[in-house]
């Protein structure tokens, strides 16, 4: 029996962007991951990044994920918390690349200095639900009729991650 490839997580080089693009985009499509309705390029989407806190994940070399963790302000009292991002392709779903992004980004945002993560889901989207909860997310809130996507007025359940040295 042929093993599975081993997921490995390494930080976003410049040259990941048309993998990035590609995913980013089916979760755009598929109207359960963003409010997003168009492509961004890579300039804008590296410039909301923090510096050194996006990962991608590879498979037999395939680069098949990616989280970032993007400021939630410009006020420095805010400095240390962040609002995260993971999509991962569909064919490497429930295959632990989701989790081994996560591990990577709570670890390494917890090595910078930060308190908080947060992220904001669709609530149909169960499993990215499931998935932050297991990395120590914890659900502060439903936001009911937060945003119109597609002129639909959507929830998002919103999850928060607190460092433990905090």
């Amino acid at each position: 029996m042929a093993s599975l490839p081993r997921v490995t997580i390494r930080g976003a080089r410049p040259d990941d962007w048309p993998r990035i693009a590609d995913i980013y985009a089916a979760g755009i499509a598929t109207r359960n991951a963003t409010f997003e309705t168009q492509l961004p390029t890579a300039e804008q989407l590296r410039a909301k990044w923090l510096p050194e806190m996006a990962w991608v994940a590879e498979l037999g070399g395939e680069v098949v994920g990616w989280t970032a963790v993007m400021p939630v302000s410009g006020r420095d009292c805010y400095a240390g918390v962040g609002e995260t991002s993971v999509y991962v392709t569909e064919a490497a779903r429930g295959r632990g690349v989701g989790k081994a992004l996560l591990f990577t980004q709570v670890v390494e945002a917890d090595r910078a200095g930060m308190w908080t993560l947060q992220t904001s889901i669709f609530p149909e989207n169960r499993a990215s639900l499931a998935l932050h909860h297991s990395a120590g997310y914890r659900t502060l809130a439903v936001r009911t009729r937060i945003a119109q996507l597609d002129g639909v007025w959507r929830d998002t359940v919103l999850l928060e991650r607190r460092s433990e040295s905090t």
